[in-house]
């Protein structure tokens, strides 16, 4: 690696790093080291990596804030790269707007709803970004991302930039195409409607009331772990079970929410891992309903 750390150094791509610990980059703090990260500085810089990348027929992962993601402890072999500063960029054209990948959704929400800008709203309480958002179909409240995303722009693996309609993505409940073939999301269309500022601002803080009041907001953690078994709530039946509290580990399953596991004392990733199997084992056992996994495991 120390050889293509130097290509991408000399290239100016942004930050570059070897051996950088994941668990910094991960809402959870868990997850060992990446051979190479990277923090590209344009979308330019982006595809300058991803030309190296290929070049030396390397395998990558692109992240965003780390808020639902599981990194294991032996971390991610080959590279690593997070978009954040270097692709925020947010441009808008009456009720159309464009944002990069790595604008996070908090700040988005917030200054989109001061300008009189409703649809947004249901993002006000998701730790994550655009880019990560785009990718998993992100939604809370009701509303998702597919009700006001009309494109995606998506760098391929062999570097070559093109646009994604909303029917391309092919949206169901928290998954896009994007899972199951290779691209990076480097900025998002959305098209929004005109509101009233202070209603939108006030639904807004509702929903961002509900959220500290009924999820572990501020505690070290990855966001919902399992998927709803619809029309069950993955939150009730763990509650109902009587797991809330359950501890392995440094791991816990919230007090506050049961579809939650907080990082409780040091936790390694393979003490959530081995509760999110504990917690997947007792709910079939106990309700004959199959769990799967919301957070993105890495292993």
């Amino acid at each position: 690696m120390d050889e293509i750390y130097t290509k991408l150094d000399v290239l100016k791509v942004g930050k570059v790093r070897l051996n950088e610990p994941l668990a910094k980059h991960t809402t959870l703090r868990v997850g060992g080291p990446a051979d190479l990260f990277v923090e590209p500085d344009s979308i330019d810089s982006l595809v300058n990596t991803m030309d190296v990348i290929k070049q030396y027929n390397l395998k990558w992962r692109a992240i965003g804030k780390g808020s639902n993601l599981l990194i294991s402890d032996e971390g991610i072999r080959g590279v690593v790269i997070k978009l954040a500063r270097g692709i925020n960029h947010m441009e808008l054209d009456g009720n159309r707007l464009l944002v990069g990948a790595g604008y996070p959704m908090v700040p988005l929400a917030t200054i989109l709803g001061k300008k009189g800008l409703s649809g947004f709203e249901f993002a006000g309480g998701i730790p994550g970004s655009v880019g990560g958002a785009v990718y998993m179909n992100a939604g809370a409240h009701g509303s998702d991302m597919s009700q006001v995303l009309s494109r995606a722009r998506i760098l391929s693996p062999n570097g070559e930039l093109k646009w994604l309609s909303l029917e391309e993505l092919a949206y169901s409940y928290r998954t896009s195409v994007l899972q199951s073939q290779q691209g990076i999301c480097v900025e998002a269309e959305f098209e929004l409607t005109s509101g009233d500022a202070k209603v939108i601002s006030e639904n807004l803080q509702a929903f961002k009331d509900y959220r500290h009041s009924t999820q572990p907001y501020d505690s070290k953690c990855c966001g919902s772990v399992f998927r709803n078994p619809l029309p069950n709530h993955a939150g009730k039946l763990i509650e109902d079970a009587g797991l809330k509290g359950y501890r392995l580990g440094g791991a816990q399953v919230s007090p506050l929410h049961g579809n939650f596991i907080v990082n409780a004392d040091h936790a390694r990733a393979q003490d959530v891992l081995d509760l999110i199997q504990f917690v997947k084992r007792s709910i079939k056992e106990k309700y004959n309903i199959d769990l799967h996994t919301e957070v993105e495991i890495i292993s």
